[in-house]
C-alpha cells in the first residue's frame, strides 16, 4: 500500500513538473516572431483549372512563450488562387493563431491556375502574410499553369490534325475511325488521363523533328512526392492500340512513356505494313512497351526500354528491327519476363508464323536477353547484335556479341535512364553497316552512324567522351 501510495505521489511531481515548463504567457516583443521551414513554396507546372497537389510547411515559435498571429492570409493574385489550410482547418483569413512556446504549427497549400489563352506556362506568384507582434512576414508561393485543349472520349470520323500550339488533354479513350487519318505536329504533347487511350482503325501519322519531339505521356506534370517527378512513373495512362484494318502508319521523333500497356499493334495481313518508326522512344510501361500481334513492323533508331512484363512481345507477322535498343531496368517491380519475346503461338493456340529480324541491335538489362534459347523452329535472327547472355553464333545468332556490356548511361538508383554509350562499351563499331540503310543513317540526335569506319549498335551513335 506504501508502495502505490509513493509511486502515485512521484507521478503527480511528474506531471506538475511537465506542467511548470509550459509558459502560458504571451510574448509581445517585436524581437519574438516566426521561423518558416522554408522561405517559398514552389509548385511544379499544372494544368489550368485543375487543382495542384497539397504541399506543406512548418511555422515555428522558437520563442520561451506563447505567441499570438493576429493575422494570417494569401494576398491574392489575379492569374490564379492559392488556398491554405492553418493547422487543419481551411479557410481564407485566420485571426489569434496561437503558438506555444516551442512548438510550431503546419500550413498546407493548394493552388487553382486560371486559363489564361497562353502558349507557354503561366507563373502566378503570392505571398501568405503573418502578422505577429505588430511585424509582417511572408512566405512567397509561385506555381506555373499551362492552358491545354482538352478532349473528352471523342471518335474522329474526320481527317484530324494537331499541332504544337497547346498541349492537348485526353480522357477516356480518342478513336481514329477507319479511314480517317490523324495528323500530329513535330513538338505536339498529348497528355492522357489515368486509363486513357489511344485507339486508331484509321492511320495515324505522327512525325516529329530531332529538336521538336512528339510527346505521349501522362498528364501529371507536378512530383509524386518530394523531388520525385511524376516523369518516371509508369502506369498512369493506358497507351495506344493499332487495331485490325489500321496499315500504313508512320512515328518519327515520337517520346512515349509511362503508359501501363504501351503499344499495341494487331493485323490481318501481315504483308501490309501497320506501323513504321524511325528515331523513336517508347519507355516505361507496367506492362511492356511493343506488342505486335501478326503485324507487320519496321522501326530504325528506335528505344524499347523499361517494362515490367518484359519490353517486347512479337506474336506472329513480320518484324524487322534495325539499329534498335532493347533494355531493361525497370523500377518499380520485379521484372517477370526477357527483354525480347518471339511467340508463334496466340493465346488461343492458332499458330502464327512470325519473320523476325534485329540487326545491329542491343539487349540488354536485369533480365535474360531473349525467352526462346535454341531458335531452330523460328524465323527469328540476330544479326550483329550485342547480348548479356554467353552463347555462341548459329544460323540464327549471326556475328553477334556475346557476354556484352554496353556501358549505358543509366544510373538506375538515381532515376537516370539514359541508353547511350560510355567509351568503354562493347557495342562501338560492332555493327554491319549494309544492315543499316541510308534512310536511318541520324540517330535521333542528328549523330552521323557513317562518321566512322565501323558503325555502332543500339539506338545511339557514341559519343567519345573527354575529361
Amino acid at each position: 500500500m506504501k508502495r502505490l501510495v509513493y509511486i502515485a505521489v512521484i507521478c503527480v511531481v511528474a506531471i506538475l513538473a511537465l506542467t511548470a515548463c509550459i509558459n502560458d504567457d504571451y510574448t509581445t516583443s517585436t524581437s519574438d516572431v516566426l521561423t518558416f521551414s522554408t522561405d517559398t513554396v514552389t509548385f511544379d507546372t499544372v494544368v489550368t483549372q485543375q487543382g495542384t497537389p497539397t504541399k506543406q510547411f512548418v511555422v515555428y515559435n522558437r520563442s520561451s512563450k506563447q505567441v499570438r498571429i493576429s493575422s494570417i492570409k494569401v494576398l491574392g493574385n489575379e492569374n490564379g488562387r492559392f488556398f491554405i489550410n492553418v493547422d487543419g482547418v481551411k479557410g481564407e483569413v485566420f485571426h489569434d493563431v496561437d503558438i506555444r512556446g516551442g512548438d510550431s504549427i503546419y500550413v498546407f497549400v493548394e493552388c487553382k491556375v486560371n486559363e489564361a489563352t497562353t502558349e507557354e506556362p503561366l507563373e502566378v506568384t503570392d505571398k501568405i502574410e503573418f502578422i505577429t507582434n505588430g511585424v509582417t512576414q511572408h512566405v512567397v508561393l509561385k506555381a506555373w499553369g499551362q492552358d491545354v485543349i482538352t478532349i473528352h472520349g471523342d471518335t474522329i470520323h474526320e481527317d484530324l490534325h494537331l499541332t504544337a500550339e497547346r498541349p492537348y488533354v485526353i480522357y477516356d479513350t480518342l478513336v481514329v475511325a477507319p479511314g480517317v487519318t490523324m495528323t500530329i505536329d513535330p513538338g505536339t504533347q498529348l497528355l492522357f488521363h489515368k486509363e486513357a487511350l489511344l485507339r486508331v482503325y484509321g492511320r495515324l501519322i505522327a512525325v516529329g523533328e530531332p529538336d521538336k519531339m512528339i510527346v505521349m505521356r501522362g498528364d501529371r506534370l507536378d512530383n509524386v512526392v518530394g523531388e520525385i517527378s511524376f516523369d518516371i512513373m509508369s502506369g498512369q495512362w493506358g497507351g495506344v492500340v493499332f487495331g485490325y484494318g489500321s496499315y500504313d502508319n508512320e512515328m518519327a521523333y515520337v517520346l512515349m512513356k509511362g503508359s501501363e500497356i504501351g503499344m499495341h499493334c494487331s493485323s490481318e495481313d501481315p504483308s501490309q505494313r501497320t506501323l513504321h518508326m524511325f528515331n523513336c522512344i517508347l519507355h516505361n510501361s507496367s506492362s511492356s512497351v511493343l506488342t505486335t500481334l501478326n503485324a507487320r513492323i519496321d522501326a530504325e533508331g528506335t528505344e524499347f526500354s523499361d517494362a515490367a512484363d518484359g519490353v517486347v512481345h512479337f506474336i506472329g507477322g513480320n518484324v524487322h528491327m534495325v539499329n534498335c535498343t532493347f533494355a531493361n531496368y525497370y523500377l518499380f517491380s520485379a521484372i517477370s519476363e526477357p527483354i525480347v519475346n518471339v511467340w508463334k503461338d496466340h493465346v488461343t493456340e492458332e499458330v502464327l508464323p512470325l519473320t523476325c529480324y534485329l540487326d545491329n541491335c542491343i539487349i540488354y538489362g536485369l533480365a535474360s536477353d531473349i525467352n526462346v534459347g535454341v531458335l531452330d523452329d523460328y524465323d527469328v535472327y540476330l544479326r550483329n547484335c550485342l547480348l548479356k547472355s554467353d552463347g555462341e553464333d548459329d544460323a540464327h545468332f549471326i556475328n553477334c556479341v556475346w557476354k556484352g556490356d554496353p556501358i549505358f548511361y543509366t544510373v538506375r538508383e538515381d532515376y537516370i535512364f539514359d541508353y547511350r554509350l560510355h567509351n568503354e562499351s562493347d557495342a562501338i563499331a560492332r555493327g554491319d553497316r549494309s544492315l543499316c540503310p541510308e534512310s536511318a543513317r541520324y540517330d535521333i540526335y542528328g549523330n552521323d552512324r557513317f562518321a566512322r569506319e565501323g558503325i555502332d549498335l543500339g539506338a545511339y551513335v557514341w559519343i567519345p567522351e573527354t575529361e
